[in-house]
Formats: C-alpha cells, structure tokens, sequence
C-alpha cells in the first residue's frame, strides 16, 4: 500500500492513497471512523474513483471507431498511481495523466485532477476531467464511497435511513440478468416520500440505482442523531450499494452507469456518456459535511 496522504481541519481528518486518488479515511474531531471498515469479508474498497466509465461495458470492452478495446468494471483509473500535485495542510490535489498504457485501451489525452480540501466539518471533493487532446473525448465519472453503516453516533443499524433532499417517487433501476449490466425493466422507488429505510436484503440484487434523481442533496444516518450531509450538485444520478451484512454504504454519485442489458452499440450510444471537446474540462464536487 502507498503512503496515505493525510489533510486535517478543525473538524476533520481526511487520508487519501495515491493508488487511485482514494480517500481510505475520514475522522471526525473526536477520532470517529466514518468510512467502511473494509471487513476482506465482503469488500476491500474504500471510496474509488469512476473513469473514463461508470459501471461494467458489456463483454468488459467497448466500441469505438470501428474498433473495441477491453474496459475493466468502473474504468482504470482506481487501479492506477496519481501524482501528488500539491498538497497544503488542509488540502491535497492528485493528478492522472494519458500515457502509453492508458492509450492502448482509451485513445485519448485526458488529464484528470482530484482535489480533496477539508474546512470545519466539511470534506469537499472536486475532480476536473481535462480533454488535451485534438479529438471529441467520451467519458463518465463517478464517485464510489463507502460510509460507515452504522456511523459511530448511536442508534441501531436499523434506524439508519437515507433522507433524499427532496421526493423520489420515480422508479428506478437494477441489475439485469446479464453480470453487472442495468436491466431495461424499471421498478418501483423504495423511497416513501424523501426517506429510504435500507436493508441488507435491499441489496442481495446489487445496487439500486436512480437514473431521474430529483435531489442532488442527502442525509445518512439516524434522524436526531449526528450525520452526515451528502452534496452533489454535478452528478445527476446516484447509485446505492453494499454487499448484504456489511459495515458500510456506498453513496455514489454517478454521471453515468454501466450499459444496458443486450447494449451492441457505440461507445457514443452509451447511456450517460459525456462529449468533451478538445481543450475543455469538466468538473465534478461531492461534499461531506458532518452535522449535528
């Protein structure tokens, strides 16, 4: 494992692997844990980040050009070391850059930097996805983190709900019968009014994913206890996941997700896939506040 990278506020401490830009840690003032305890039992991640694609290409590789080239479930850029930019007491920029063997499986010249800064009670996460090159660049990204299931502030695991920033009555999506790919058949919200109660059993068919997200704003936690406000203004669907038993759920904003169920298409007709033009940048901000 590298060496954790390691941002405090007055309020929070936040420690980030290079190995892909990972936030492996985030401690409140009194030391308290609010990440997964990444229990090998059911999953060892912490909080990967999602790119050049969120979720599973069907056979793992897409089309582009005429031509496919292999893609690994969530991209490649979890699995790959960043460069530490810069890196002041309560903030830390990571930065991943095209080179010969991101090329050979996503032929273009990206640049993407990760900032993570800590202020009070508040992480805040900014990736900007960079397009260097001279062609249209197509991209997803997502966040992937893992908060801590229950949080260390009493209540029972039970009690722990999702409290969205605003309705959710629209169906949403699953797992197909096709490995990680999304099934064509909606069904319906989980949500009662704003508010997700979630079980283990929830996720014994993997995620539950929301792809007409009205809220870019939620609680986690136990209504009248400390929790944790979850913000993502650039993401316009999210995804929840846990393996069934363990310690942790992942809150994940996506802008993207894995192909449909059957998909055969280009990687231009890939649901949620972006176009970036030469010499632009994208920008994506998750932030986590604690609060009483």
């Amino acid at each position: 494992m590298d060496e954790l990278i390691t941002i405090a506020s007055d309020g929070l401490t936040a420690s980030i692997n290079p190995l892909g830009a990972e936030l492996w840690s985030l401690t409140d003032a009194q030391g308290r844990e609010l990440m997964t305890d990444a229990n090998p039992r059911w999953w060892t991640g912490h909080a990967p980040l999602l790119f050049p694609f969120v979720g599973r290409s069907r056979g793992d590789s897409y089309r582009h050009g005429g031509r496919d080239y292999p893609m690994p479930q969530h991209g490649f850029a979890r699995r790959m070391a960043f460069a530490q930019v810069e890196h002041l007491p309560e903030s830390v920029t990571f930065r991943l850059e095209a080179d010969a063997e991101t090329r050979a499986v996503y032929p273009f010249d990206f640049r993407l930097d990760m900032q993570f800064a800590v202020a009070g009670g508040t992480l805040m996460m900014t990736a900007t996805v960079m397009n260097r090159g001279e062609a249209d660049m197509p991209f997803s990204f997502g966040y992937h983190p893992a908060f801590a299931w229950p949080l260390p502030y009493g209540g029972a695991a039970d009690a722990h709900v999702v409290e969205f920033g605003k309705a959710e009555a629209a169906p949403i999506r699953k797992v197909g019968d096709e490995p990680g790919l999304i099934a064509r058949e909606k069904v319906p919200s989980p949500v009662e009014g704003n508010v997700l109660t979630p079980s283990h059993a929830m996720f014994e068919g993997d995620a539950l994913i929301w792809d007409e997200l009205a809220s870019h704003s939620l609680l986690w936690g136990v209504p009248g206890q400390t929790r944790l406000k979850i913000d993502f203004p650039d993401t316009p669907w999210l995804g929840l996941w846990q393996k069934p038993g363990a310690h942790y759920l992942c809150v994940e904003p996506w802008a993207g997700m894995a192909d449909l169920v059957g998909f055969v298409g280009d990687v231009w007709e890939k649901q949620g896939i972006m176009r970036l033009l030469p010499g632009d940048e994208r920008r994506f901000r998750m932030d986590v506040t604690v609060v009483e």
